[in-house]
């Protein structure tokens, strides 16, 4: 899956990098015709320990899944986010075949 990573404030390093592009590419196990996925990596300038947002935008045929999660680390809030586009995804496919 081609995985469109992008960092705000801050530069990625490549395990970080490597990380959300293996994350992402265990998304195709649930739903097969995923396209494609825009990455978001942000840091937010407080005094919260909790300042790590991850935005990502999954596209699959005529629909999209977005899902914005905010924790202490990148790592987990890629993980939180893809944990939650998961479930989006397997109800997607269950809505599909309903419907076929």
């Amino acid at each position: 899956m081609k995985v469109n990573t992008q960092s705000v404030n801050f530069v990625a390093d490549g395990k970080l990098l490597d990380f959300v592009q293996n994350r992402m590419d265990k998304l195709e196990t649930f739903y097969d015709k995923v396209i494609n996925a825009d990455v978001y990596l942000k840091v937010e300038n407080t005094s919260e320990k909790e300042n790590k947002i991850v935005e990502v935008k999954v596209h699959i045929p005529r629909d999209y899944c977005v899902v914005k999660k905010q924790c202490k680390t990148f790592e987990e809030a890629v993980d939180s986010a893809c944990s939650s586009l998961e479930r989006q995804l397997v109800k997607k496919k269950e809505k599909m075949r309903a419907h076929a």
